[in-house]
C-alpha cells in the first residue's frame, strides 16, 4: 500500500504501533510508510555488474572460512499477494557467500542461512519465528515483514538478536534487548528537509505531503519543533491521494515566498506536485524524499527540473562506491539480482553490518554471545552504506534504544535525473 494507504507498512516491518507516545507513534508509521515505497520502487539506474578484474578488486582478497557452521536466519514476505520481496533472499544468500570466502565468516567459521518466507501471513510470520528459535540459529535478519508484531514477539522472549535495517513501531524501536535498527528512519523526513533549506538560503519550508495519517502525522507533532529549533518555519500542505490536478492548491501554497519546497509520497504523487510546480512557475529550491524520483519521474518530468532537487535516502543506490561494492557482491555469487531496489540493498547491509559487528568472535557462538558482541562493539563503518556508522549500545537515539546510527543519507540529482555522490546529514558519534 505504500504511503497512499491509511495502514502502517514498512519495507522492513507493517505493523501498527502500540504502548507508546503519539510522537514515537506516528514517527514509527510515516517512516515505514515511506519506506515500503521504496523497496517496490526502482530508485537509481538498473545497471550491470562491474567487470571482473574490478569486482576481483572492490571484493578483496580471499579469507574462507572453515569448520562447522554458525546458522543465522532470514526472514522475509518474499512472494506475497501485495508484493514481490524475494530479492531479498538471494541478496542475503549473495552476502553470505562472499563473507564467507572473503571475510572468514563469523568466527572464522562459514555462515549458514536459514530461510523462512512469511508471505504477508501474520501467523506464517510468527511460525517464521519460532522456526528459526528451534533451528539453533544465533541471529536472525529481518526483511520485509507485513507482520512485524508477529516476528518481534517470539524473538523477544527467546532474547534472539533481530538485525533489521530500519524498525517501526514500539515493540521494536524500543527494545533494548535484542532488537538493532541499522538506519535511523525518521532523519530522512526532517532531517534532510532542514539542511537543504539551510544550504538554500531560506528560512522556510513547505512540506507538500499526500494526505494520509501515516504521512502527516509526524509533520503535524514532530516536525515543527525540529524545524523551531532550527530557525525554520514549516507550511504544512496536505493533498489528498489520487488528486486529478493539485494546481490551484500548489498555486496558493507557493504564492508568497514557499522557501524550500519539500515532497512527501510516493512517485505518482510526487509527479503531481512536481507537474504542478511547473505549471505555475515555480523556480525555487525544491527537495523531497528518494521514493519520489523513479524511472515513472524521469519519463514524465523534465530532467532540467529535476537537475541539483536534494533527496534523502533510505539506501544509496545508483552509482557510488556502495552499490559498486553491492553489484560486485550479486553479480559474482547471484543471478539477476536488480540492485537498484533498496529492498535487496538493505538487507545486503543487515547481513553484512551483523557479520562486521561480531566476526571476531571467539568461544562458544549462541545468540546470549552473539547479543554481548554486538551491545559491546567500538562504532565502526556501517557496510555499503555510503559512510554512516553504526554502534549498537543504545545510545545513538535517545528516545529509540534500537537504533545503532545516528544521521541519514541525501543525494542530488543530476542533469538525467539520477543519484550523484551521497552525503550523511545529522549525524554524531554515538557516545559511550
Amino acid at each position: 500500500m505504500g504511503v497512499t494507504g491509511l495502514t502502517c507498512r514498512t519495507g522492513h516491518r507493517a505493523r501498527t504501533t502500540r504502548g507508546l507516545g503519539t510522537r514515537l507513534g506516528v514517527a514509527a508509521c510515516l517512516a515505514g510508510s515511506l519506506l515500503i515505497t521504496a523497496c517496490g520502487g526502482d530508485g537509481g539506474e538498473s545497471t550491470g555488474g562491474p567487470a571482473a578484474d574490478q569486482s576481483a578488486e572492490l571484493l578483496g582478497p580471499v579469507a574462507r572460512a572453515t569448520g562447522a557452521p554458525i546458522r543465522i536466519g532470514i526472514v522475509s514476505d518474499g512472494k506475497s499477494p501485495v508484493s514481490d520481496q524475494s530479492i531479498e533472499f538471494a541478496a542475503a544468500a549473495a552476502a553470505v557467500k562472499y563473507l564467507n570466502e572473503h571475510k572468514s565468516g563469523i568466527g572464522g567459521r562459514p555462515i549458514e542461512l536459514v530461510e523462512c518466507e512469511s508471505i504477508g501471513d501474520p501467523g506464517k510470520t510468527s511460525d517464521c519465528a519460532n522456526q528459526m528459535i528451534e533451528e539453533d540459529v544465533v541471529a536472525v535478519i529481518g526483511g520485509t515483514t507485513s507482520a512485524g508484531e508477529s516476528l518481534a514477539a517470539p524473538l523477544q522472549e527467546a532474547n534472539m538478536p533481530l538485525v533489521v535495517y530500519g524498525a517501526t513501531g514500539s515493540a521494536l524501536l524500543l527494545d533494548k534487548e535484542s532488537t538493532f535498527a541499522l538506519s535511523d528512519s525518521i532523519e530522512g523526513q526532517i532531517g534532510v528537509a532542514i539542511q537543504a533549506a539551510k544550504d538554500a538560503g531560506a528560512s522556510k519550508v513547505t512540506a507538500v505531503v499526500i494526505d494520509v495519517p501515516a504521512a502527516t502525522a509526524v509533520q503535524r507533532t514532530i516536525a515543527p519543533d525540529e524545524y523551531k529549533k532550527a530557525g525554520l518555519s514549516l507550511n504544512l500542505v496536505t493533498v489528498p491521494p489520487g488528486t486529478a490536478d493539485m494546481t490551484a492548491q500548489i498555486q496558493k501554497s507557493v504564492a508568497d515566498d514557499p522557501g524550500l519546497v519539500f515532497v512527501i509520497g510516493n512517485d505518482s504523487f510526487c509527479i503531481g506536485v512536481f507537474k504542478s510546480l511547473l505549471a505555475v512557475g515555480h523556480d525555487g529550491p525544491v527537495a523531497a524524499i528518494s521514493q519520489c524520483v523513479t524511472d515513472s519521474t524521469r519519463k514524465q518530468i523534465p530532467t532540467n527540473f529535476l537537475d541539483g532537487m536534494r533527496l534523502s535516502a533510505v539506501a544509496p543506490v545508483g552509482d557510488n562506491p556502495s552499490s559498486q561494492f553491492y553489484k560486485a557482491v550479486a553479480t559474482t555469487y547471484a543471478k539477476d539480482i536488480d540492485t537498484s531496489r533498496p529492498a535487496g540493498m538493505g538487507v545486503f547491509i543487515s547481513v553484512l553490518a551483523l557479520q562486521a559487528a561480531v566476526g571476531g568472535i571467539t568461544g562458544d557462538v549462541n545468540p546470549q554471545t552473539i547479543l554481548t558482541t554486538i551491545k559491546t562493539m567500538p562504532e565502526m563503518e556501517l557496510p555499503a552504506s555510503a559512510g554512516l556508522r553504526f554502534r549498537c549500545n543504545g545510545k545513538a537515539n535517545s528516545i529509540t534504544p534500537a537504533v545503532c546510527t545516528s544521521g541519514g543519507l541525501t543525494t542530488t540529482l543530476d542533469a538525467e535525473g539520477l543519484p550523484t555522490a551521497y552525503q550523511i546529514v545529522g549525524a554524531a558519534p554515538v557516545p559511550d
